[in-house]
């Protein structure tokens, strides 16, 4: 009276779903630089700490006496398993089975998937390839009717932004739903040669549109590189998932908890002799911010993320003493660092990510204000400036601002909340205003330049008048700046902020008060 026969007959569907699409699909898959999904899991997981799901599901059929005749695994695999020692769940679509597109009760396990991160409360990664869940003609000849759309677990998708870590990791041809389930997310990556990314495919695009394009000429990384519907672009898939991990090593696993601060061997009283002349005194010169950042934050601790989307400012995580940190900075290589639309949207996007995840956010300050001219109007970068400033009014984290450089008219004003706190540090760089200074003379002595009988001289004498004036030291004179520090004691200064900012943390555990969109 044993249930031994039935465990075995388990077992044996067990092997069957591990074929995958058999010998032959896996093979020219792989010949493609892929690695199969489980493949995948494997790699991205802790050593054999995979618990899957549904492991058996999929399409079975049956002889005349009732015994297993053949079967097709369903081509979604999730289960939980371990990053670091901690728990999350994590699904992939299977390539090598209708190139990832809705099979057998695909829609069922992705939408379980989903609600186990949502309901156990740890983060989830999705492994996207093909439709990723998405339809597929094949299916409509198959069943003999079609159907209103809804998209799978939606629901879950968006409310588990506002719960847990969100990975979307695009691991081959992305269309449609799978796209969708790319783009929802924290975090989201792509693989250099393998990976591309679309609303629709080729096919589709060429009927619909009249473009003949190739996968990597609609969708490749070179489209989406700078495109601000990826963060970041991986070298190969393993590559890719030591991104997430390293990405998931910042956070907490679920809103409720504290950011995991680790251990750190980097002293918080050093003091780095290059910051006292990495500003340049001529103020047209540029400077290299993440040699600054380098210098600040924990030795081998910046993750950045969205490099080459809104470019002028740089989204990263960091770590101070050891205590995770989002860090804005702005970058005066692009765009001057100005806030562009594309850069606008980047920081409003971060901050909210900070401020759900309770991350203390450092802003270290060369802010030109917002970027001007017609291109930028027909942008709509006021509004998209706008929204920016206002997530930064909107977060109760702690945060604190660095002003290297610059800090003018709006954009400079809405690096941070001028009406709370304001916790604010300033290098002897310091030089803010309304406007800058050389372009302001022009407005405000436009008649008696016109009317000068030597307008180059004139702008000269202005100028030079006000150089004294413009001097940071006259600010702090009328407490208009709380401290203009020596840039060497920016790293022990921010070391013991960041303790302050840790004991507020507790108080602001749970979901935040405006929940993360995509």
């Amino acid at each position: 009276m044993s249930w031994e026969q039935e465990i075995q007959e388990i077992r044996r569907r067990e092997e069957l779903a591990k074929k995958m699409g058999g010998e032959e699909n896996v093979n020219k898959h792989k010949s493609k630089g892929k690695l199969t999904v489980r493949e995948r899991i494997n790699q991205l997981l802790d050593p054999d700490t995979f618990h899957e799901v549904g492991a058996i599901s999929g399409k079975a059929t049956y002889n005349e006496h009732g015994e297993l005749a053949d079967f097709k695994p369903a081509n979604f695999i999730f289960g939980t398993g371990r990053i670091d020692g901690r728990k999350v769940v994590v699904g992939g679509d299977d390539f090598t089975l209708r190139g990832g597109a809705a099979d057998a009760s695909i829609k069922g396990k992705q939408g379980y998937s989903e609600r186990l991160a949502h309901d156990l409360k740890i983060p989830v990664i999705r492994l996207v390839d093909g439709t990723g869940g998405g339809g597929s003609v094949k299916t409509i000849d198959e069943t003999g009717f079609t159907y209103i759309p809804i998209n799978p677990a939606w629901d879950h998708v968006v409310s588990n932004m506002e719960r847990v870590p969100v990975v979307g990791a695009c691991m081959g041809s992305v269309a449609g739903l799978g796209a969708a389930r790319v783009a929802a997310s924290h975090f989201s990556i792509m693989v250099e040669g393998t990976s591309q990314l679309f609303v629709a495919g080729p096919p589709v695009v060429k009927y619909g549109m009249g473009q003949d394009l190739t996968k990597e000429e609609l969708g490749g990384v070179d489209v989406h590189r700078s495109s601000g519907a990826i963060d970041n672009i991986a070298t190969s898939e393993e590559d890719a998932f030591e991104q997430i991990r390293t990405f998931l090593s910042y956070l907490p696993s679920n809103v409720w908890q504290m950011p995991p601060v680790i251990k750190s061997d980097d002293d918080p009283n050093r003091r780095d002799e290059k910051l006292i002349s990495i500003i340049p005194k001529n103020r047209r010169r540029p400077y290299k911010i993440r040699e600054i950042l380098a210098m600040v934050f924990d030795q081998d601790s910046i993750f950045e993320m969205g490099k080459y989307y809104g470019g002028g400012t740089v989204t990263a995580f960091a770590r101070l003493d050891g205590h995770p940190v989002g860090v804005l900075a702005s970058d005066p290589f692009v765009n001057g660092g100005g806030l562009t639309a594309e850069s606008s949207e980047k920081m409003e996007r971060f901050i909210d990510l900070c401020q759900t995840f309770h991350l203390p956010i450092v802003n270290l300050v060369d802010q030109p204000g917002l970027v001007i001219g017609l291109p930028a109007e027909k942008k709509g970068t006021i509004r998209k400036g706008v929204r920016a400033i206002s997530a930064v009014y909107q977060a109760t984290v702690p945060m604190l601002e660095v002003i290297l450089r610059r800090s003018f008219g709006v954009g400079g004003a809405g690096m941070s909340n001028g009406h709370s706190l304001n916790l604010r540090y300033a290098w002897p760089s310091g030089d803010w205003g309304s406007l800058p200074v050389e372009g302001g003379v022009h407005v405000a002595y436009r008649r008696e330049i016109e009317a000068s009988d030597n307008p180059e001289s004139l702008i000269e004498e202005l100028l030079g008048r006000m150089e004294a004036v413009r001097s940071p030291i006259r600010t702090a004179e009328h407490f208009g700046i709380e401290e203009i520090i020596d840039p060497r004691d920016t790293r022990p200064l921010l070391c013991e902020w960041v303790k302050d900012a840790y004991a507020l943390l507790p108080e602001l555990l749970g979901p935040s008060s405006h929940g993360m969109r995509p």
